[in-house]
């Protein structure tokens, strides 16, 4: 498919595309951009989008051909979901090897930015303090260190519990070490000439035929000039 999108998954329901970095998932109002939604509509007729990506994020993203099937997916997406792998190229030396990063998370009405907030003693993840705050829960794995001119990188892998929007850049600013390229969050150098966030695997249960399919994106060439 052209400018880079890539199906890697077809049904009579599905189709999961690799989306390149830059490119919208979906424009609302706007038909004159090109999106990843523009695409797979004019290939494919009617289609519907079950989940986002960033525009300079890259990776794996599901349509559904039908609405029934979009609905089924995303009123059970927490628990359809197994697994949502991304690949990050983070600012500066991260020590830990493995942890658990878990906040509040709430999106400013007028900036649409995304702030953290942390849990408190005695607060139930069930029972956010306010009821536009979220619960955003990520795994994270070191996977390598490296220098660029000078500068300190870590490559992580982020295995996420809940999809917030903005939930891997957010709580990469959280934590001080923002992901390269993304100066809304924080972050001071490009090496990338990109966001350095791409969406590396996804597993979830088809809607209908009840079996888990199970997706690994290949890194982009910047990523893997780094590891």
């Amino acid at each position: 498919m052209g400018k880079n999108l890539k199906i890697v998954f077809e049904d009579e329901w599905l189709i999961v595309v690799e989306k390149p970095s830059g490119m919208l998932s979906m424009s609302a109002g706007h038909p004159e951009i090109e999106t990843a939604y523009s695409m797979l509509y004019e290939y494919a007729g009617g289609i519907f989008i079950v989940h986002r990506l960033d525009r300079d994020t890259s990776g794996l993203i599901v349509f559904a051909k039908d609405e029934e099937t979009k609905r089924a997916l995303q009123d059970n997406w927490d628990e359809a979901v197994k697994e949502r792998r991304y690949f990050a190229v983070l600012e500066g030396d991260i020590e830990d090897e493995e942890g658990w990063i878990e906040t509040w998370m709430y999106e400013h009405p007028k900036s649409l930015k995304v702030h953290c907030y942390p849990l408190r003693k005695g607060d139930d993840r069930n029972r956010p303090p306010r009821k536009d705050w979220k619960l955003a829960s990520s795994h994270c794995r070191t996977l390598k260190r490296f220098e660029r001119n000078g500068e300190k990188f870590t490559c992580v892998e982020f295995n996420l519990e809940t999809g917030r929007k903005n939930q891997i850049r957010v709580h990469s600013e959280w934590i001080g070490h923002p992901i390269a390229g993304d100066r809304k969050y924080g972050a001071q150098s490009n090496p990338l000439g990109r966001l350095g966030l791409h969406a590396h695997g996804l597993s979830f249960i088809h809607p209908w035929t009840g079996k888990t399919l199970k997706f690994t994106s290949v890194l982009p060439k910047c990523f893997r000039r780094l590891v």
